[in-house]
Order: C-alpha cells, then sequence, then structure tokens
C-alpha cells in the first residue's frame, strides 16, 4: 500500500510547468502588475489547490458516483468562470511597474484552482492512478497535496515572472494588445481542451 511518489512527481511536474488556465492567470497578473506584488496572488492560487485535493482524498469522488449532476454543473461554472477570466485577460493593458489599481489578492488566488477543471482532472488522475488501493486516506492525501504543493512553489512563480518580463517588452507597443488576447486564447482554449476533449477523464 502507498503512493508511487516518483511516478506522481513526473506526472504533477508535467501538468503544473504546463500552460493551463491558473498558469495563464499567473502569466497575465505577473505582466499587469509585477512580478513582487503579484506574490500574494501566487500564494493564493498554489494553497487553493489544496481545496480540492482534501476533499477529494476523503471520498469526494464517491459522492460524484452518486450526484453525477452536481459535478456536470461545476464542470460548466468553471467554463464560465474561466471565460469571464479571459475576458478581463483580454482587455488587461501591460504597466510594467505595476497597475494603478490594486492586484489581485491571496484570496481571489484561492478560487482559480477550485474553479479550474484542468487542476480536478489532475487531482483525481493522481488519486486513481499513483495510490495503491487500501491507503489510509489520509497517507495518500497529504502525499498528493505535499508533491503538488512543492511542484506549484516552483512553477507558479516561474510563469508570474515570465509575464513581468514579457511585460517590460511589449508594454505599451502594438504587440501587447495581441498578446493579451493570445494569453485569453490560450487560456478559453485550455479549458475548453480539458472539459470537452477528454482532458478531465485523463
Amino acid at each position: 500500500m502507498g503512493v508511487a511518489a516518483t511516478s506522481f512527481l513526473i506526472f504533477a511536474a508535467s501538468q503544473v510547468g504546463t500552460p493551463g488556465p491558473a498558469n495563464m492567470a499567473l502569466m497575465s497578473v505577473g505582466a499587469r502588475y509585477g512580478f513582487v506584488a503579484a506574490l500574494p496572488f501566487v500564494a493564493g492560487v498554489a494553497l487553493g489547490k489544496q481545496l480540492v485535493i482534501w476533499p477529494v482524498g476523503f471520498g469526494l469522488m464517491e459522492l460524484a458516483n452518486r450526484a453525477p449532476w452536481v459535478f456536470e454543473g461545476l464542470k460548466y461554472l468553471c467554463v464560465a468562470y474561466v471565460c469571464w477570466l479571459a475576458w478581463k485577460i483580454a482587455n488587461l493593458r501591460l504597466t510594467p511597474q505595476g497597475g494603478a489599481d490594486n492586484p489581485p489578492g491571496f484570496r481571489a488566488g484561492l478560487l482559480v484552482h477550485p474553479l479550474n477543471p484542468k487542476a480536478w482532472a489532475m487531482i483525481v488522475a493522481g488519486f486513481t492512478g499513483f495510490v495503491a488501493v487500501g491507503t489510509p486516506h489520509f497517507q495518500a492525501t497529504v502525499t498528493i497535496a505535499g508533491l503538488l504543493l512543492a511542484c506549484q512553489a516552483v512553477f507558479h512563480p516561474i510563469w508570474t515572472f515570465a509575464g513581468d518580463r514579457i511585460a517590460h517588452v511589449v508594454a505599451g507597443r502594438p504587440a501587447e494588445k495581441y498578446l493579451m488576447w493570445g494569453l485569453a486564447g490560450l487560456t478559453v482554449a485550455s479549458v475548453v481542451f480539458v472539459v470537452f476533449g477528454g482532458g478531465a477523464q485523463e
């Protein structure tokens, strides 16, 4: 009994490090407000995944089997939220020294992963694919939670810093508009793929 920790860590790194709604949001906030100002949001995004991991680890998927309509509704809520987020991204204009408005903070970051279907798919895949049958719930959950948090601690700041650097290059130039619309398009494409392209079942 136990968790295939090394294999899951490789899987988690491949998921956390690749484009998705959360990373697009991190890059956009970093671009708009700068790396340092975005750090509370980064922390909220990282810890927000724990709000999904622990309920799943302690049997939330059993509820999904008994009331699938709840999770079907949640899926479309996720899509709506990410599309709204993409619209906000598309209409942002970059200011490398930080936006005139206040950056989204820790509490805003907490909402990103609970409303991110890629996060749900990744976590469910972790419990179903890397945890041996009969492993105690706490052991499995604390292992999955710790490994994902470690990956987020590495990759989330990288995406945020990348946004900050990009802003210094394109802010105030014609390419700025196309960059923001491109980020918005990638955000929508990532959630559409996960929800409707089969990614949520992998």
